[in-house]
């Protein structure tokens, strides 16, 4: 891979030298701005080998770094390992940015010019990077050249994967009934139409989903909402005759993909809000009409889930449960025989899950890390990584499951055999910061950063902490992270309400040693109305058992410890009905008391 990337780099080079650029940069980001992005765009990965979700890849004529979160700190480096890259630790004391180091590389070179792809950063992006950029010595910003058109030869295609219908039964809404609810929002803003690029909010908004993104339901296209029409620029030959037939009854128009630039140019109602963190620079160039810049008001109303959708939660959390008790039933017993990989643990577990009604996909790729891969925030095993399982210390399972009626995600940190006490020490407290956060009455409307402390209390106490977030909002039978609330410990001031999702997930890292993630998705529901206003708390919907053996039981609180009672009774209640006698006498044999 070391000489593959060197030879990638060398062309990219000859680009830069062509074109008179100092520096060019590779965020991680696509036309949609997603999350994770279709293999078409994966440009910082191509040029620099880090494949983790998040980074920006930045290359000089003679230098080349890429910057992460803590998320993949591990992971980057040894991803990087014998390339010309250097790792640059985002929100650590000491790491440069992206302009200050870019304006010391070039300090001695002619060119002042940096140059990026405008169709696949937000118009807030870019603004933002001009503002770094001019203030490092002048440096300027060139966002209309896309080089791996030039130099990426086998480039994938972009997805062509058929658009499907989610029904009603399941959405819990019609499409006409969505878009009204839209306009009035627009109307709020002092907006008559919008342009929505998030695959995701197009989804929900038409009551579609498809396989065009790894592990997310959503379709590649656009969808312009004017006053008098709704029209989704797609290719048209992921449309069969049911979804035509579904978007023709809903009033929806159909334009190819490619003419977006050219129909945004041509609309002509008075004005149209664009999402500047939504929206690609050189897209937003094109409109010509008044630009009202505000966040898209469709991720709020797609938070807050209807009845049918959190029913629909529940059910598939049954069905998952199912799956994970079975798999964690025969686990043990696989360790002491012997030959059971990390990779194995997934395709077992996946086999699980798949036996499920309304199975369709995972909804991101299964981490299974055993001992020190544990402490890789993201860990994926590979044929180079993959490690047999022993009959000691902990195996970390983050995985989760795309049912047609919702979307899964779970974490279980469990013991294979003799434990230290330090492992011990921070699987109870993480745990007790889990319980906390499920514990906790707040206001409605507050914002998860007021409520991330709750899950850190205890870590914090003992001097540890985790960089990632606690918790983030979970799509219906959509994409497993959804905003626009979240809980952590960076300021995130959107409002948390009844009918939101949310994970909650505090863990701790021991670099080289384990890492313990616990984690179960929760409903937002109301709890009580006082003369001080209206209160929520959180539903448990994810049922699966929690591994109690790791536990010190005196550093739990009676309360923690009749949670944990309370909840493994209502696992056992749930899932038993569903299991046979042998994974029944497992999980009451692993929901006792403490």
């Amino acid at each position: 891979m070391k000489q593959v990337i060197a030879e990638r780099l060398a062309s990219l080079r000859e680009v830069m030298r062509e074109e008179r650029l100092a520096a060019f940069i590779f965020p991680s980001t696509d036309p949609h701005n997603g999350e994770y992005v279709p293999d078409h765009w994966k440009s910082r990965e191509w040029i620099s080998g880090f494949s983790g979700s998040a980074g920006t890849a930045v290359v000089t004529m003679h230098s080349a770094a890429l910057w992460t979160d803590s998320r993949y700190f591990i992971a980057a480096k040894e991803q990087l390992e014998g390339t010309e890259y250097v790792l640059m630790k985002e929100r650590i004391n000491g790491t440069p940015s992206i302009a200050e180091w870019i304006a010391h590389e070039i300090s001695e070179g002619r060119s002042t010019e940096v140059g990026i792809d405008g169709t696949c950063c937000s118009v807030s992006y870019v603004r933002q990077l001009k503002e770094e950029l001019r203030g490092n010595g002048g440096l300027t910003l060139r966002i209309n050249l896309a080089p791996m058109a030039r130099i990426w030869k086998d480039r994938p295609e972009i997805p062509l994967g058929p658009a499907v219908v989610h029904r009603k039964e399941w959405a819990g809404e019609d499409v006409t009934s969505k878009i009204d609810r839209i306009r009035r929002a627009l109307i709020r803003n002092h907006a008559v139409g919008m342009l929505v690029s998030s695959l995701d909010d197009i989804a929900w908004t038409l009551n579609i989903r498809g396989t065009d993104v790894h592990c997310n339901p959503v379709v590649v296209a656009y969808l312009l909402i004017s006053p008098d029409k709704v029209t989704l620029f797609i290719d048209q030959r992921k449309i069969d005759g049911k979804v035509g037939r579904h978007l023709n009854d809903n009033g929806i128009d159909i334009e190819e993909y490619g003419r977006t630039r050219e129909s945004l140019a041509r609309y002509n109602d008075y004005n149209i809000l664009l999402d500047p963190s939504e929206t690609s620079c050189l897209l937003a160039q094109a409109a010509r009409c008044n630009i009202v810049e505000a966040p898209s008001p469709i991720p709020m109303l797609k938070a807050i889930k209807n009845d049918t959708e959190l029913e629909g939660f529940r059910n598939v959390m049954v069905r998952d449960g199912v799956a994970m008790v079975k798999f964690l039933s025969r686990l043990d017993k696989w360790v002491r025989q012997g030959g059971l990989t990390e990779i194995e643990v997934d395709r077992r577990l996946t086999s699980f899950r798949k036996e499920q009604k309304g199975f369709r996909d995972l909804s991101f790729d299964t981490i299974a890390a055993y001992g020190a891969h544990g402490a890789i925030v993201h860990y994926e095993a590979t044929e180079e990584t993959d490690v047999e399982l022993q009959p000691r210390g902990y195996i970390l399972i983050d995985s989760g499951a795309q049912y047609d009626e919702g979307t899964t995600d779970i974490t279980r940190t469990i013991a294979l055999g003799p434990l230290t006490e330090e492992e011990r020490r921070v699987y109870t407290l993480v745990l007790k910061g889990h319980i906390q956060l499920q514990l906790l009455k707040f206001p409605r409307g507050a914002s998860g950063t007021q409520l991330d402390a709750i899950a850190r209390m205890d870590l914090w106490k003992a001097g540890l902490n985790y960089m990632h977030g606690t918790g983030h909002g979970v799509g219906s039978c959509l994409n497993v992270h959804e905003g626009p609330h979240q809980i952590r410990m960076e300021y995130r001031g959107a409002p948390i309400y009844e009918g939101m999702t949310v994970t909650d997930e505090p863990g701790i890292y021991m670099e080289g040693k384990f890492g313990v993630r616990i984690e179960n998705t929760l409903a937002v529901v109301p709890y009580m109305s006082t003369e001080f206003g209206e209160f929520l708390q959180f539903e448990t919907l994810t049922l699966c058992p929690i591994d109690l053996s790791p536990v010190i039981p005196e550093l739990l609180t009676a309360e923690e410890k009749s949670w944990l009672d309370s909840y493994h009774k209502r696992v056992y209640d749930s899932l038993s009905p569903y299991l046979d006698e042998e994974e029944k006498k497992w999980l009451m044999s692993v929901s006792h008391s403490i």
